[in-house]
């Protein structure tokens, strides 16, 4: 395993109730927030060892069947690509959640076993009550706005390979060890990304084995790992890091389960940026150099400045989209790109 000088903070002493959540957003850096969840039932039972977590989470199986992903052991709990890169090195399937941690049970004290994990499930949906007993205290006004996705993952020694999330994070390590390794967004060309599909979880990852880098093929992850740091958490520990900041998590003991919180203080009636990237290497990538700088300075002027220069020198009733958006701006825009996509 590679290894990265630099820590990602760590904050002492922060009561449950006290998180400071603007703060954090604010600073735009990751940050641990050391056993904010330590009292926790989840945490406490995975203390007790493996076997009496798995339990406790059997009890909360809602009845609908999960996602579950299952590599060989060679993989090494790494789940990506098979070596042509034509199709993934895992299966998935519709399971019952308790079957699905039956089977890590069984498998608890091989030294190789198969590998399992069942990613961003849902809490309420498929584990419903969970949530009550284990929860973060979500008391800054910005929730109210913006209320978080709450997600579930589980499994034995994995590694979810080095991707971004559009959204900020909480990540709440409840059983088993975690170790995340993070790149801030602008690392994105040292990283190597893979095929945008298929994809491992839904997310493009990188290409580069964190565990023996071969840096004859990618030279330029020196320069993502000089800019990287890493976050060791125990159970009961919580991370903050922004939206579109690299990590590569690795699950480095027999049984780990997280919980996590997506949230982003974006309007609910915008539009993702996924779909403008993709939109944006059908219709600008390919053009002539210079009608791209061209375009860069029109999406400079109109998008990537602040929000209300293009429209300043506007009358108010004559600015438009140029304006201040809101949902009414946003479904006409939105009917105006389909009318242009549908010609």
């Amino acid at each position: 395993m590679i290894e990265i000088a630099r820590k990602t903070r760590v904050i002492e002493g922060v009561a449950p109730d006290a998180i400071p959540y603007a703060a954090m957003l604010e600073a735009q850096e990751p940050v641990i927030l050391k056993g904010v969840a330590r009292d926790w039932p989840l945490v406490r039972r995975g203390r007790e060892g493996a076997e009496a977590a798995i339990a406790y989470l059997a009890g909360f199986d809602g009845g609908k069947p999960i996602t579950g992903f299952t590599g060989a052991p060679e993989i090494g709990g790494r789940f990506g690509y098979d070596d042509a890169m034509t199709a993934l090195n895992f299966a998935s399937e519709r399971v019952r959640l308790t079957e699905f941690l039956e089977r890590v049970r069984a498998h608890l004290g091989e030294k190789s076993p198969p590998s399992f994990y069942v990613g961003s499930t849902d809490l309420e949906g498929y584990l419903p009550g969970l949530g009550a007993e284990n929860g973060l205290v979500l008391n800054d006004p910005m929730f109210a706005a913006h209320p978080p996705l709450v997600s579930i993952w589980i499994g034995n020694r994995t590694t979810a390979a080095a991707h971004y999330d559009m959204s900020n994070n909480l990540a709440c390590c409840m059983v088993g060890r975690r170790r995340f390794t993070l790149f801030p967004p602008g690392q994105v060309a040292n990283l190597y990304p893979g095929p945008l599909e298929p994809t491992p979880g839904g997310q493009v990852v990188t290409m580069v084995d964190f565990r023996d880098p071969d840096f004859d093929r990618y030279p330029r992850f020196r320069e993502a790992l000089a800019a990287a740091q890493v976050a060791e958490l125990d159970p009961g520990d919580v991370l903050f890091y922004p939206a579109l900041w690299w990590h590569q998590v690795d699950a480095r003991d027999p049984f780990n389960a997280m919980i996590n919180y997506w949230w982003n203080t974006a309007p609910g009636f915008m539009d993702t940026p996924q779909n403008t990237l993709l939109h944006a290497l059908l219709s600008l990538r390919d053009r002539p150099e210079a009608e791209k700088r061209g375009w860069q300075a029109l999406f400079d002027y109109y998008v990537f400045g602040a929000a209300d220069r293009a429209g300043a020198h506007l009358p108010e009733h004559a600015r438009g989209a140029l304006g201040t958006l809101d949902e009414m701006k946003a479904r006409r825009l939105r009917a105006q790109l389909l009318n242009r996509l549908n010609r």
